[in-house]
C-alpha cells in the first residue's frame, strides 16, 4: 500500500506542468517590449510604468478576472474569459503571452485577441514583475477594510 501511495504521489508530481518562477527584476526590464501597448498606472493615478493606450492598464492584473478593465474594449476572447470568471495568475499570464489565439483556444476561448506580440521567452518573468507592482485585488481589499 505505501508503494502505491508513493508510485501515485510521483506520477501526479510528474503529470503537472512545470513552471519556473519568474524573476521581476528581469521581468521590469522585459516588460519595455510591452509598453508599447500597455501602461502600468494605478488607482490613485501613479504611473509605475509609462506606455501606451492600445492594451488595457496592467495595474493589478494578477488575482483579477480577465477581460475587467472598465473602458477597455475587449476582443471576443477574452470577452469569453470574463464571461466564463477566468482570474490571471502568474503562471497563465507566462503561459498567455507565449502565443494569446493559441492560449484562448487551448482554454476554450474565442481565438480573437487584440495582442499580436508574441513574448517567446520570459513571459515568467514579466508575470512576476506584474504581481510584485501591485497587490492581488484580494489583498488590496482586506487592506482597505483593515484601516
Amino acid at each position: 500500500m505505501k508503494n502505491l501511495f508513493v508510485a501515485t504521489a510521483a506520477l501526479i508530481a510528474l503529470s503537472a506542468p512545470a513552471f519556473a518562477e519568474g524573476d521581476a527584476e528581469k521581468g521590469e526590464k522585459a516588460f519595455k517590449k510591452c509598453k508599447a501597448c500597455h501602461m502600468i498606472v494605478s488607482p490613485e493615478g501613479e504611473e509605475i510604468f509609462k506606455g501606451g493606450r492600445t492594451g488595457p492598464n496592467l495595474y493589478g492584473i494578477v488575482g483579477r478576472t480577465a477581460g475587467t478593465v472598465e473602458d477597455f474594449r475587449y476582443k471576443d476572447g477574452l470577452k469569453d474569459a470574463a464571461e466564463a470568471g477566468f482570474v490571471w495568475t502568474e503562471e497563465s499570464i507566462a503561459e498567455y503571452v507565449v502565443d494569446p489565439k493559441a492560449w484562448l483556444d487551448a482554454n476554450g476561448f474565442a481565438k480573437k485577441s487584440g495582442m499580436s506580440f508574441k513574448m517567446r521567452k520570459g513571459g515568467e518573468h514579466v508575470a512576476a514583475y506584474l504581481a510584485s507592482v501591485a497587490p492581488a485585488p484580494e489583498a488590496a481589499e482586506e487592506e482597505a477594510a483593515a484601516d
